[in-house]
């Protein structure tokens, strides 16, 4: 129990494999009289599902820390900027129905609780936009940072739209020519135990044995290590999370320099909805719906009416999805992360930043010997559980404030036996009382209340509050309403247009300033 951890292994490459690896390599290998060794296994004949190619702000972090410089990735990957989601035809599908899930959290957010104020004012333009400049900055197609930002640095907040192969392939160059990585092409075909039920090695097929104190289960849905060998069970959450299917396209711009979107375009379709995303030379479109509630040919039929194409002639990939995750995540000395872990839905880019989030704590985390490992894992899977919790209340959150009749998808999503008691119960709580910092007891939330704020405004939802705010409060609302009209007036006047500043950054790079 007192053995080191040096040996790591991770089963599986893809984002999900080399972003494990490249946060452990960069950390751990870096220290002085460091003995870690990395080996990543991975078949080459399992290619990337592709479900998504939007990340969360975080992405930025993770590229900084494994040393890719901004330059090279959106000239890689096809990359552009992502402020946030733009939601439409999701309340009524009415075509003025449309709101904001912006990046920028709401203007004086730690010290003001603008929501309250915006709904007793009138609301004369959206939440989003009264409190945050960052629609308007979508609204015009402009870029969130100009040329002379610095690499990672932001005007407006953002994450990325990005080509997820290429994105893989970016990752897997940049490990091997950067850390001390052992990449082996092979394929998994046994899991080996040792007496006291750890996993002591797998057999390849090539490859042999291959030994190692600490495996990174990041084999997809096939779940090698922590589902096929220690039997984890999945737990399935398609009761609260309906769509089980996408069909998935790309489409070529009309033109070489048509605009391009710098959100997630979210467009809801009778039985599901679509995903529209903006990369430097093609769209990723995808219609994500249930079975239960329409067929093939009839999402076909909506992906189709969506991009006013025919599509006889163009490729559309199937992709299954099964809403759900296992019950924990760490099992003795075994770790899933990725989609090995669980998968939920496209809906607001979830599963990248779950990864994102999984390596980082592993690196912070990393068990020094085999006698830590149980106390570290059984927070981890605390942690994650609670994750999962969170993340599927703030997805089932879009679907249950629709007033949508059109489908049966839509009213079945608002009936109670589909919503998580955690959800109806903090609905129950905002009747009265918008969500506010201490409605989450976790410091990092992926969907903090700024999040919930923007979704409950954007779908129509108001609490009927009984109190009023004090005067003070009052004025320093108004004054924040002011703060940010300036500011959106400033960077609409200052900000490029978005394709001509990722032109610029694949063409030239990033411009330092200069000074005297």
């Amino acid at each position: 129990m007192n053995q080191p951890i040096k040996n790591i292994v991770i089963v599986g490459g893809g984002t999900a494999g080399w972003i494990v690896a490249s946060r452990l390599a960069a950390k751990h290998q870096a220290q002085p009289q460091s003995e870690i060794t990395i080996t990543l296994i991975e078949s080459d004949s399992v290619k990337p599902v592709g479900v998504g190619e939007g990340t969360w702000p975080s992405m930025r972090n993770t590229l900084q820390s494994i040393g890719i410089s901004e330059a090279e990735f959106i000239r890689e990957c096809d990359a552009t900027f992502k402020q946030g989601s733009k939601f439409t035809g999701w309340v009524t599908g009415e075509k003025s129905d449309s709101y904001y899930h912006p990046f920028v959290l709401p203007q004086d957010y730690a010290n003001s609780n603008l929501i309250h104020h915006w709904q007793e004012i009138g609301q004369s333009s959206s939440f989003s936009n009264a409190v945050c400049f960052q629609e308007q900055l979508c609204e015009h197609g402009l870029a969130p940072k100009q040329i002379t930002t610095p690499e990672y640095a932001s005007v407006a907040n953002y994450g990325y739209h990005l080509n997820a192969a290429k994105f893989s392939a970016l990752l897997q160059k940049h490990c091997l020519a950067k850390f001390s990585i052992k990449h082996v092409l092979d394929d998994v075909i046994k899991v080996n135990s040792a007496k006291n039920g750890d996993i002591a090695s797998v057999s390849t097929k090539i490859n042999g044995d291959i030994e190692g104190d600490l495996f990174v289960d990041c084999s997809g849905f096939a779940c090698l290590l922590l589902g096929g060998h220690y039997k984890v069970p999945f737990i399935n959450k398609l009761d609260t999370l309906f769509v089980d299917t996408a069909l998935a396209v790309q489409v070529p711009y009309e033109f070489d320099d048509s605009p391009i979107e710098t959100v997630t375009q979210s467009t809801a379709m009778p039985a599901g909805w679509v995903w529209d995303i903006g990369l430097r030379n093609r769209r990723g479109v995808g219609h994500v719906y249930s079975s239960r509630h329409t067929t093939n040919s009839e999402a076909e039929a909506e992906l189709s009416k969506y991009l006013k194409i025919n599509l006889d002639k163009t490729e559309v990939k199937k992709i299954p999805l099964k809403a759900g995750h296992r019950s924990h995540s760490w099992e003795k000395n075994c770790v899933a992360i990725g989609l090995s872990a669980g998968f939920l839905e496209p809906l607001e880019a979830s599963s990248l930043v779950q990864v994102e989030l999984s390596a980082e704590w592993l690196c912070d985390q990393l068990p020094a010997t085999r006698s830590t490992m149980d106390i570290i894992s059984k927070r981890f899977n605390d942690a994650f559980t609670y994750r999962w919790a969170r993340i599927i209340d703030f997805l089932k959150l879009h679907y249950v404030l629709s007033k949508r009749t059109d489908n049966d998808f839509w009213i079945e999503n608002r009936q109670p036996d589909s919503i998580p008691d955690s959800l109806k119960e903090s609905l129950a709580l905002w009747q009265h009382h918008y969500p506010w910092h201490n409605d989450f007891d976790r410091s990092n939330e992926i969907f903090a209340s700024a999040s919930y704020q923007y979704i409950l405004a954007g779908m129509g939802f108001r609490t009927n509050s009984n109190y009023l705010a004090s005067n003070n409060e009052n004025q320093l609302a108004m004054k924040n309403f002011t703060i940010n009209q300036e500011m959106t007036t400033k960077y609409l006047r200052h900000l490029p247009k978005h394709r001509a500043l990722i032109n610029q950054i694949r063409q030239q790079g990033f411009h330092s300033i200069k000074t005297n």
